[in-house]
């Protein structure tokens, strides 16, 4: 299994230029980064060089959905701020030589405006596909859980599925969140992965429900580290977890990843 570690929540205690060398330190190959901006790309590339690091993942800018707005991506009116933001986002790809982009649906607050919503995502994540498929950029989306993020304009496993089969693109694919899809009750994580890892364009990680490192919450990781591995998803799998402690103290759970293997010998 391709481990990635997520900059924005893991090795927290240092300042993020740091982080880099932290996660090359704890065993990991590759980072993702929800959003690198904040942080100029030659900073960022310096330090992958230094420390022999693929970056996997970044996210488009998504406005001001992190403050609890609705976004960009889904929002009428806003699609010449989206198209900027994936302008930027496309300097960083090609600088990091990022293989995934992720574009957050983000949120509708008026349900009376949702098909709108849904409408104008759809274009929009068209128009990213369209922009990143010459340099063999996979577009993934998530969908986030209404609890954490009420409103999110994509929020369980179906809808994805609906986005993919309506898309123009073959570089389109959906982002499977284990947290959030597990906080919707949509099942059997471990099932859905084994069913649909073709159509994974991205996997990320923690437990529920505080969404704390692996072993901290109700799931079985030991199952869906093994669905992950012996389904048809071959790409990286994100540790996107809140650590409950030291960041390098909460790596226990890379021992399921062995006991999941053995499962199976």
């Amino acid at each position: 299994m391709k481990l990635a570690a997520n900059l924005s929540m893991l090795f927290t205690e240092q300042p993020m230029l740091e982080r880099f060398g932290a996660a090359k330190s704890a065993g990991f190959n590759a980072v993702e980064i929800q959003f690198p901006y904040v942080e100029k790309v030659a900073d960022i590339k310096a330090q992958l060089k230094e420390h022999n690091l693929e970056c996997v993942l970044i996210n488009v800018p998504a406005g001001d959905l992190m403050e609890g707005g609705e976004g960009l991506a889904s929002v009428p009116g806003k699609e010449a701020e989206f198209a900027a933001a994936l302008v930027e986002c496309l300097s960083y790809v090609t600088s990091l030589r990022v293989k995934r982009v992720n574009v957050l649906p983000g949120r509708c607050l008026d349900d009376a405006k949702y098909p709108q919503y849904l409408e104008t995502f759809k274009r929009n994540l068209n128009t990213a596909a369209e922009m990143f498929k010459p340099l063999g950029v996979t577009v993934t989306f998530e969908a986030i859980n209404t609890f954490d993020m009420p409103g999110f304009v994509i929020h369980n496993v179906q809808q994805m599925l609906d986005v993919v089969e309506e898309s123009k693109h073959d570089n389109i694919k959906m982002q499977f969140d284990v947290y959030h899809m597990a906080r919707m009750e949509e099942g059997d994580v471990s099932a859905i992965i084994s069913r649909l890892g073709d159509q994974i364009g991205h996997i990320q990680f923690a437990d529920v429900p505080g969404r704390g490192e692996p072993g901290t919450g109700e799931l079985d990781f030991k199952s869906i580290f093994y669905a992950i591995e012996y389904s048809s998803y071959k790409g990286w799998v994100g540790a996107e977890y809140k650590p409950t402690k030291n960041t390098e103290d909460t790596l226990r759970w890379k021992q399921f990843i062995a006991s999941s293997i053995a499962m199976c010998t």
